[in-house]
């Protein structure tokens, strides 16, 4: 029997582990750039390219596998895991004075995202939630927005304190002691799936084939839109504390402040687009998710003024509020929750090389130029690229495409 406090325990632990491994470690990671290249000598080419070199990798090798994993033992272990190398990663980054070491924990920190980041959480939350899916999503991905809200003022903080390498290893220690326990204590699917699963006695998801999926233009126009729009994401977030910091002479109290407005806006956009999903198509939502990315970036070219950065960070917060969450949603709703993990596992790989290629192209262009200008405007042009494959998408479950999740509705009071 299911009881509501079991979908509470499930939002809070896809929200401590989304509040780690993405809003932590991930937005947290650029925070160290510029001291990088200011105490180690490295150029902003070799600070994104532990990023970039690490996802290529990770990406193409594991996503799929993960995904396989996900939709045959479960993404509980495959979870703790990745939170536990997301974590380990920072601790070893900290000490790392030598290219290798910083590209092995790179490594480490790509697979943490991999295993314990979006893919296992999106695969949790669709097993557990059906009609409320999109309030769920969105609850659960505040953790992103919270985290990488806070992660700007305490990096500050504990660099002020402790020196940036001290600071980037006590963030290390904190994605561990947040996340590990809840996906140590979490439960899997609900218990009557469990039994209806074992009344059929294989489970659907295991004879579930892909071949329609892959067959299906669909899908590749999914996977065109989203790793357009998460190059443009990923590359204007690599670089954000690079141009405020380096290009803008902001201070680092200032610069955070506006990375910190970036991620608090997004909190509210991924608590209007998860509104959103539920009520609207969820292709519109995307598109205009999509769209606000785009509109956002030229922003920063406005002359460097602070009211220019401060309506960046609202519009680009409320796009980049939606930009994860609205993946897994679109991907339910064209192709079935069934074999949502195999399909994400594709998809987030392909979005990988996207998140990885685009902060370093970026580094290219402007270390090449001399500016931002060329970069930042190729990014506007991928985040348009997006919104054009997103708007042929169809607007419902393809027939014939995946059978339906072997679920009862769960209603969250």
């Amino acid at each position: 029997m299911r009881r509501p406090s079991h979908s509470v325990q499930v939002t809070a632990t896809a929200f401590a582990a989304l509040f780690a491994v993405v809003g932590l470690a991930l937005y947290g990671l650029p925070l160290y750039y510029d001291f990088m290249v200011r105490d180690l000598g490295w150029s902003r080419k070799m600070v994104t390219s532990g990023n970039a070199l690490s996802k290529l990798v990770v990406g193409p090798a594991f996503g799929f596998v993960a995904g396989w994993i996900v939709d045959r033992f479960g993404p509980r272990r495959l979870m703790m895991a990745g939170i536990v190398m997301a974590g380990g990663a920072l601790i070893g980054l900290g000490a790392s004075t030598a290219v290798w070491t910083f590209y092995v924990f790179y490594f480490f920190n790509a697979l943490g995202y991999v295993c314990g980041g979006p893919l296992p959480n999106q695969v949790l939350l669709s097993q557990w939630f059906d009609r409320a899916r999109g309030k769920a999503m969105g609850i659960a991905y505040l953790g992103i927005g919270i985290g990488g809200a806070l992660v700007p003022r305490l990096a500050n903080r504990l660099t002020e304190q402790f020196g940036w390498r001290g600071s980037l290893q006590a963030l290390g220690v904190l994605i561990v002691l947040i996340a590990f326990p809840l996906a140590y204590l979490v439960r899997e699917r609900p218990v009557d799936a469990q039994a209806d699963l074992g009344a059929r006695g294989a489970a659907p998801r295991d004879r579930a084939s892909l071949r329609p999926i892959l067959t299906s233009p669909a899908f590749y126009l999914l996977a065109l839109g989203s790793m357009c729009s998460i190059a443009a994401v990923g590359g204007t977030n690599q670089h954000l504390k690079l141009f405020l910091s380096l290009d803008r002479q902001y201070s680092q109290r200032d610069a955070a402040a506006i990375i910190s407005l970036v991620l608090t806006v997004s909190i509210a956009g991924r608590m209007l687009m998860g509104w959103l999903a539920d009520r609207a198509p969820r292709k519109y939502v995307m598109l205009l998710i999509y769209l606000l990315v785009a509109a956002s970036i030229p922003l920063l070219l406005v002359s460097g003024s602070r009211p220019a950065m401060y309506m960046f960070a609202v519009v680009f917060g409320l796009g980049l509020g939606g930009e994860y969450m609205i993946i897994p949603l679109m991907a339910g709703e064209l192709f079935g929750v069934q074999v949502l993990g195999r399909v994400m596992g594709i998809v987030l790989t392909a979005d990988g090389v996207a998140e990885a290629t685009a902060p370093f192209l970026v580094s290219v262009l402007r270390d090449r130029n001399g500016t931002y200008d060329v970069a930042f405007f190729a990014l506007v042009g991928a985040a348009v690229v997006g919104a054009a494959a997103i708007a042929v998408l169809p607007r419902h479950q393809l027939p014939g495409r995946a059978v339906p999740a072997p679920m009862l509705p769960i209603k969250v009071r």
